[in-house]
């Protein structure tokens, strides 16, 4: 877990691991088997408790643990992570950690996992929660406060969401001792399903609202990210966008990636949004992660896309370099959600990944090479 002293001209020039992970949801299902579960009661069409996410995985895969220890989700996860040793861990947590019960109206799903639960997250040493996202609001501006507040006082910084439009668009910075720093800037766009009225305004609490991918947008982007960048700071943008099925990246949105890339805005892109994983474009020395599957969530024993496998998902651990931005190298673990946990992907798991990947990235010009002793995926480009 990043925890420095800032910046120095000897920390530029020994590069920084990263972890990154697409959508982590432990809330609903997952809260009900943690050690505090808040009350249960949803306003979806066909589900009124979250206790029934519980059964729905039971069924499909057996008894869960009741109460499952704060780490338990995590699984493989944490081995992996003990293993690699990243500088910083970046998350996007698709939830609110609430116990507030203001749900935005006329929304479908509603998540949330109680404030007394957070230990999940400080289990995994999470550095950075991205919430510029379609959840973090289900529970409304005052859940968002508590989100904030729980957050902050567990020491996690947040990206993309904050108590006016100034707080939602300024950086989350984790310090590397004696290397760096990592900025983790965050947009929750329309096209994810992040609701207009969820933006930040002065005087407004709210997420990172972006609406479009216009190349003035993007401009905009890079002019805010050099004021505060110095040199030697990695600079990630964390995109919430595009849909939930599909492997088809608009040519709007890679326009948008690649002019973040060229006006110097971004060194790691990190794209989620999608249930499933999609392709990784290296541009110009960066990665375009265009999307990153869900990390965690309780769909087990829910029916349909099968077919997208959003069961199985990855642990992305780009390498940069601080003094110029530029990729050193990139591996990927692969791993699968089962019984409300993430653990290392079996055999045919990691083939269907590895040849989804390898078909998505190769439209970008990225190999990706399967190491069968260690189960780990290399990118080359």
């Amino acid at each position: 877990m990043g925890d420095g002293l800032g910046n120095s001209a000897a920390s530029h020039t020994q590069p920084l691991c990263l972890f990154l992970c697409g959508d982590v949801m432990p809330g609903r299902g997952i809260d009900r088997i943690l050690p505090h579960p808040g009350r249960p009661q949803l306003f979806e069409p066909y589900v009124r408790s979250a206790k029934e996410y519980v059964k729905f995985a039971e069924r499909a895969s057996g008894k869960l643990p009741l109460p499952a220890g704060y780490a338990y989700p995590w699984g493989d996860t944490l081995t992996v992570l003990a293993q690699r040793g990243p500088h910083a861990r970046i998350i996007n947590l698709e939830t609110a950690v609430t116990s507030s019960d203001a749900h935005w109206p006329n929304k479908a799903i509603h998540y949330r996992m109680h404030p007394a639960n957070l230990a999940c997250l400080t289990e995994a040493s999470i550095d950075c929660c991205v919430l510029a996202n379609n959840h973090v609001l289900d529970w409304g501006r005052a859940g968002l406060d508590e989100t904030l507040r729980s957050l902050h006082e567990a020491g996690i910084r947040t990206a993309g969401a904050g108590r006016d439009a100034s707080q939602a668009a300024a950086p989350a910075i984790v310090d590397i001792a004696g290397r760096g720093r990592v900025l983790v800037y965050a947009y929750g766009c329309e096209s994810a399903g992040v609701p207009q009225a969820w933006a930040a305004r002065a005087g407004r609490a709210g997420v990172n609202y972006l609406p479009d991918y216009s190349l003035e947008r993007a401009d905009a982007i890079a002019r805010h990210v050099a004021r505060g960048r110095c040199a030697g700071d990695v600079v990630v943008i964390s995109l919430h966008w595009g849909g939930n099925w599909g492997f088809g990246v608009s040519s709007m949105a890679r326009a948008f990636a690649r002019r973040l890339v060229d006006e110097g805005a971004a060194d790691v892109i990190h794209g989620h949004s999608s249930h499933h994983i999609q392709g990784i474009e290296i541009y110009h020395g960066k990665p375009v992660l265009y999307g990153c599957g869900d990390f965690l969530n309780d769909y087990e024993g829910i029916p349909g896309h099968e077919s997208y496998r959003p069961d199985l998902t990855l642990m992305y651990f780009p390498v940069v370099n601080p003094a110029s931005g530029n990729l050193v190298e990139f591996t990927a673990v692969p791993m699968q959600i089962r019984h409300f946990r993430t653990g290392r992907a079996p055999d045919d798991g990691a083939s269907w990944l590895h040849a989804t990947l390898s078909r998505e990235s190769s439209r970008y010009g990225v190999d990706v090479k399967r190491d069968a002793c260690t189960n780990t995926f290399t990118l080359r480009w």
